[in-house]
C-alpha cells in the first residue's frame, strides 16, 4: 500500500496536536511539529528511502524514535504510538481543532472546564453563552466560533495543490502504464494551478479493449469506489481526495480537456463566442450543425472562435479572452527563468540545515544565487538572530563564498516588522547586508488601517528591500490579516522596493489577483521558496504556478535577473 510524505507528515501533526491537548512536554510536541515540516520539505519520498534501507536519521529533524515510526507506518500502515494516544484522548476532540481559533490548548480548556468533546457540544455551549466564562473567550470569540462551525459544516474539503500533487502524479503515471492507454492528462483546477484542489479530473485516451477502468478502481490507494462504468469512474482515495476518471476518444480529447479544465465562467464565455458563429462547443467537440469541425486539440477549439491558445492558468474569465483577441496575452514565466532564491533559512534560526548544505541544494536545483535570510531576534520561537549573531553570519558567508563553486550566497535577514512599523534590527547592521526581507509575524488582529500604516512605515525604512508573504495567510488554516493591499502595492511602487510571492505551499502569498495588480503597477515580485531545508527548493514550482495565474512574465520577477544585474538593482534600491 503506497505511503506518501504527506501521509506521514499528517500523522506527526496529529500526534503533536494530541500531545498538546494532553499537555505533554512542549519539546516533545515541537519535535513532532518540526518533523512534519521537515517531511513536507523533502525532495524524495520516504517510502522509497525505507524500501532501500536508507538511514532516515540523517534527515533534518528525524531522530531514531521518529525514524522508527516512519518505518512502521510505511511497512505496516499503522503507528502504534498514535493508536495509544487515540485511546487516551477522545477522538472527537480532533474535530475541534479544525475550527479556526481553537488550538490544542483551548480545546483542552474546553474539555476540562465544560466537558466539550464534540462540535455539537461546542456549538450548543457557544449559543448558550457559556464560553465567555472561560479565560480568553469573549463575546466576539464566541460568535466567531459559531460562524466557523457553520462554515465548517457547509464547506467542501480542499487540499493544498502540493498535497494533491503527491497523489495526482503517481496515479497518472500508474494509469499511463495500462495496456492500450495512449494519453493521460490531469485536468480541472489542478491543471489551472489553483492554490487548493477539491477533487481531481483525469482524462484518458485508450484503445477499446484497454483495462484502464478496472485498473483505476483497483488502485491500491482507493478507499471507496463511488461509481464505475465503461467510460467513467469515481473513487475516493484513502487521503479523502475524490478522483473522476473519464475515457474519451482521441478526436475529442482537446474539447474534453478544455471543458474539464474550466473554469466554468471561462467555458461559458467560449461557448457564447461559438454560438455567435453558429457553433456548438461541448466536451465532445466543436460542431457546425451535425458536423464536428474541431476538438482533437485545445488549439483547434480556441481557433474555432478566432482565438490563440490560452494557457490553463489564465482561464478564470478575468480578461483573458479579450487579451487573447487583442494579442495581449502574457508570455508566462517558467521555472527555468529563475536564477536565484531570495528567502531561505538555516540552522542559525529555524531551518534544518547549515548554509553550505542549503547552497549545494540550491545549486542542484539549478539556481545561481541564494540569499540567506534567517529570522531576526524578535521571533524568539525561531531562535532569531541578534546583531552579534548576524554579524558573525555575514563573516561566515564571506568565507563560504570563497570556496563555493556554481552558487553565490547573498547576505540577508528576515527582519520582523514591529507593531509600530520599525524594524527589529538597527540600520547600522542592515546596511551591511545585500538585502533585507521584512515580515509581519505578530499582531495579526490589528485593524486594516493600523496594519496598513504599520507596513507602510516599514517599507519607508532605508534598507527595506522585500516585503515577505504580504498577507500573512496560511491556506486552509489562517485567513489573511486585514490590510489595504492596493495601497501596499502602490507604496512599493513609490518606494522602489519589492513584494514577495512566497512559494511555500501553505502560503502562496501573494494571491494571484494581487500578483496581477503588482504587475500592472510595475512592481517587481520575488518568487522565493522560504525553504527551511534542502528539499524546500522544490516549492518554487508552486510559486511559478501562482505567478502564472497572476499573469506574470519573466520581466515581472526580480530573481529572474542574473546575479550581476541583481546586485546592481539591489544597490540602486538600497541607496
Amino acid at each position: 500500500m503506497s505511503v506518501h510524505n504527506e501521509d506521514i507528515a499528517a500523522i506527526f501533526d496529529e500526534m503533536a496536536d494530541l500531545l498538546e491537548i494532553e499537555d505533554a512536554n512542549p519539546f516533545r510536541v515541537r519535535a513532532y511539529r518540526n518533523a512534519a515540516r521537515s517531511v513536507r520539505s523533502l525532495g524524495r519520498e520516504l517510502a522509497e528511502m525505507v524500501a532501500k534501507g536508507e538511514d532516515l536519521t540523517q534527515l533534518p529533524g528525524i531522530g531514531k524514535d521518529l525514524a522508527a515510526k516512519i518505518v512502521e507506518r510505511v511497512q505496516t500502515g499503522k503507528v502504534r504510538a498514535l493508536e495509544k494516544l487515540h485511546r487516551k484522548v477522545p477522538a472527537s476532540l480532533e474535530d475541534l481543532l479544525h475550527i479556526p481559533g481553537l488550538g490544542p490548548k483551548r480545546v483542552r480548556l474546553l474539555f476540562d472546564e465544560l466537558g466539550i468533546e464534540t462540535l455539537e457540544q461546542l456549538a450548543e455551549a457557544a449559543r448558550a453563552g457559556r464560553l465567555q466564562a472561560l479565560p480568553g473567550f469573549g463575546a466576539k470569540t464566541e460568535q466567531r466560533i459559531i460562524d466557523a462551525i457553520v462554515a465548517h459544516r457547509t464547506q467542501e474539503r480542499r487540499f493544498l495543490y502540493s498535497v494533491a500533487r503527491q497523489y495526482a502524479e503517481p496515479l497518472a503515471a500508474y494509469l499511463g502504464e495500462t495496456p492500450g492507454v495512449e494519453r493521460v492528462v490531469i485536468a480541472g483546477s489542478y491543471r489551472r494551478g489553483r492554490e487548493t484542489v477539491g477533487d481531481l479530473d483525469i482524462l484518458v485516451t485508450a484503445v477499446a479493449d484497454s483495462p484502464v477502468m478496472d485498473r483505476f478502481t483497483a488502485y491500491d490507494e482507493v478507499a471507496e469506489v463511488i461509481s464505475s462504468g465503461t467510460t467513467r469512474a469515481t473513487v475516493i482515495l484513502r487521503s479523502g481526495l475524490q478522483v473522476d476518471l473519464r475515457v474519451v476518444p482521441a478526436h475529442s480529447l482537446g474539447a474534453a480537456l478544455h471543458y474539464f479544465t474550466g473554469s466554468k465562467a471561462h467555458n461559458i464565455q467560449i461557448r457564447r463566442l461559438g454560438q455567435q458563429r453558429g457553433l456548438k462547443i461541448n466536451e465532445y467537440g466543436v460542431f457546425k450543425g451535425e458536423h464536428a469541425i474541431a476538438g482533437e486539440s485545445e488549439e483547434s477549439v480556441f481557433a474555432s472562435v478566432g482565438l490563440p491558445f490560452i494557457p490553463p492558468e489564465l482561464r478564470e474569465n478575468r480578461g483573458e479572452i479579450t487579451a487573447a483577441r487583442e494579442g495581449r496575452l502574457p508570455r508566462l514565466i517558467e521555472r527555468r527563468d529563475l536564477h536565484g532564491d531570495l528567502h531561505c533559512h538555516t540552522r542559525a534560526s529555524d531551518g534544518h540545515a547549515d548554509m553550505e548544505t542549503m547552497a549545494i541544494a540550491a545549486r542542484e536545483a539549478g539556481l545561481e544565487y541564494l540569499a540567506i535570510t534567517d529570522h531576526s531576534r524578535h521571533l524568539s520561537v525561531a531562535h532569531g538572530l541578534d546583531e552579534k549573531r548576524l554579524l558573525q553570519q555575514i563573516e561566515e558567508i564571506d568565507r563560504l563564498n570563497e570556496r563555493l563553486h556554481g552558487i553565490t550566497l547573498l547576505k540577508g535577514i528576515e527582519v520582523d516588522i514591529l507593531e509600530d512599523g520599525s524594524l527589529d534590527l538597527p540600520d547600522s547592521v542592515l546596511a551591511q547586508l545585500d538585502l533585507v526581507v521584512g515580515a509581519v509575524h505578530d499582531h495579526f488582529g490589528l485593524s486594516e488601517k493600523k496594519q496598513t500604516a504599520r507596513i507602510l512605515r516599514a517599507m519607508e525604512q532605508k534598507y527595506f528591500t522585500i516585503f515577505a508573504h504580504p498577507s500573512g495567510r496560511l491556506l486552509l488554516k489562517r485567513e489573511a490579516y486585514a490590510v489595504d493591499m492596493p495601497r501596499v502595492v502602490e507604496a512599493a511602487r513609490e518606494r522602489g522596493c519589492f513584494l514577495e510571492l512566497n512559494a511555500q505551499p501553505l502560503r502562496l502569498d501573494l494571491k494571484d489577483t494581487h500578483c496581477r495588480l503588482a504587475r500592472e503597477r510595475g512592481v517587481l515580485l520575488s518568487i522565493n521558496s522560504d525553504s527551511h531545508g534542502p528539499g524546500g527548493f522544490g516549492n518554487l514550482v508552486c510559486g511559478i504556478n501562482q505567478a502564472r495565474r497572476g499573469w506574470l512574465e519573466k520581466d515581472d520577477v526580480l530573481n529572474t535577473l542574473p546575479l550581476s544585474k541583481l546586485r546592481k538593482r539591489l544597490r540602486e534600491m538600497m541607496g
